[in-house]
C-alpha cells in the first residue's frame, strides 16, 4: 500500500502544518498544479517523500520547464493522469476528454477550480478493469483564490484501488487572498 498526500493551488503557501503533521504518514506527495513560488516544491522535496507535479496556469517559465503539463504514471497497480486544468465528469476539456478516452486510466487528478471534488466517471471505464474513473480535485490549499476553506486530501493506493480516502481542511482561506 502507498500513501498520498495530494494538494493543488498552493498559490506560493505552504501551510507548516502539511509536513509536519497532515502529510507525515504519506509515501508520495503530488501537487496538481499552481504552485506559485519554486520554493514549495522544494520544501515538499526535502521532506524525503517522492514528489510528483504537474504546472499550472500561474506557474513561470521556470516551474514550466522543471514540471510537465500531464504527468501519466503506474502506482500500487492504478494507473493515474494528473494534469492542472481539465474539469471534471461531464465537464471535461477537449484536450483531458481525449487524453482519458486514449489512455483509460484508473485515477485521474486535477486542480484550477479551488473546487474540491472526489468522483467516478462511469461513462469512462478504466482499461484494466472496466471499473469506473474516479477523478479527484483536492480543492486549493493556498490562501489566493476564492476559496473560503483551504483543503487537500490523503489517501492509499493497494491492487489498483483507492482506499481510506479523507478530505483535510485546513482552515479558512485567509488575509491577503485575492
Amino acid at each position: 500500500m502507498v500513501r498520498i498526500g495530494l494538494l493543488s493551488d498552493t498559490h506560493s503557501y505552504l501551510d507548516p502544518a502539511l509536513l509536519e503533521t497532515y502529510f507525515r504518514d504519506c509515501d508520495e506527495l503530488w501537487h496538481a498544479g499552481d504552485v506559485g513560488d519554486p520554493g514549495v516544491l522544494d520544501a515538499l522535496a526535502d521532506s524525503g517523500k517522492r514528489v510528483r507535479a504537474v504546472y499550472g496556469n500561474i506557474d513561470d517559465a521556470g516551474l514550466r520547464a522543471r514540471l510537465p503539463l500531464n504527468d501519466r504514471f503506474t502506482l500500487g497497480g492504478l494507473d493515474v493522469l494528473m494534469t492542472h486544468i481539465g474539469g471534471y465528469p461531464g465537464r471535461y476539456t477537449a484536450r483531458v476528454r481525449a487524453l482519458l478516452r486514449q489512455q483509460r486510466p484508473g485515477l485521474y487528478v486535477c486542480g484550477h477550480s479551488h473546487i474540491l471534488k472526489v468522483m467516478p466517471d462511469p461513462q469512462l471505464p478504466r482499461a484494466t478493469d472496466g471499473r469506473p474513473l474516479l477523478h479527484i480535485n483536492p480543492g486549493a490549499c493556498g490562501h489566493h483564490g476564492f476559496h473560503r476553506v483551504r483543503t487537500v486530501v490523503r489517501f492509499a493506493i493497494a491492487d489498483g484501488v483507492v482506499k481510506d480516502l479523507e478530505v483535510v481542511e485546513l482552515g479558512a482561506r485567509g488575509r491577503g487572498a485575492s
